[in-house]
């Protein structure tokens, strides 16, 4: 056990996860007309996930055990390990409240909020910069929603509150 270090562990950890999800995969239903059956775009992307994570353990073992100083950066308290990982607890924050908004608001009106949101808290409150992430955020998002909307026609999420 000392020879191994916590990234070993996590590529197993992943590799397990990638076999039972693929072996999962078999339980999906096959419809009876010929199409690309629904077991393969998540069987594509687990075999590609299964090969990044045998090249993750690889380099995991290759590069030796965890030794006193392997993550200088590593915070000794927790009020340390949330300033540490302030970046990805406020992104999950935000996920978070894009998820919670989109009965209400609707799928548009929630992810251009998102986007902005998550652009903004990442990329910095100046007034031209707030400018160009609510143009990424309309343009992108409003973007996808088209192509969905009218050149798929799928039925995304409306709001209660707003119909959209």
């Amino acid at each position: 056990m000392e020879r191994l270090n916590r990234d070993t562990f996590v590529a197993v950890f992943l590799l397990l996860f990638c076999g039972v999800m693929f072996w999962a995969s078999f339980d999906i239903r096959e419809p009876d007309y010929g199409m690309l059956p629904p077991s393969a775009w998540p069987r594509v992307i687990l075999t590609l996930m299964s090969f990044l994570s045998v090249i993750y353990l690889v380099r995991s073992l290759s590069r030796g055990p965890d030794g006193p100083g392997a993550y200088p950066g590593e915070p000794k308290s927790l009020l340390g390990w949330i300033a540490y990982w302030r970046n990805p607890i406020a992104c999950f924050a935000l996920f978070a409240g894009y998820l919670t908004a989109i009965p209400w608001f609707g799928m548009l009106i929630s992810g251009v909020a998102f986007v902005f949101c998550l652009l903004t808290f990442l990329g910095g409150w100046s007034p031209r910069r707030l400018l160009l992430h609510a143009a990424v955020a309309i343009f992108a998002v409003g973007g996808m929603w088209s192509i969905f909307t009218y050149g798929l026609r799928v039925l995304l999420p409306t709001g209660e509150w707003t119909g959209i």
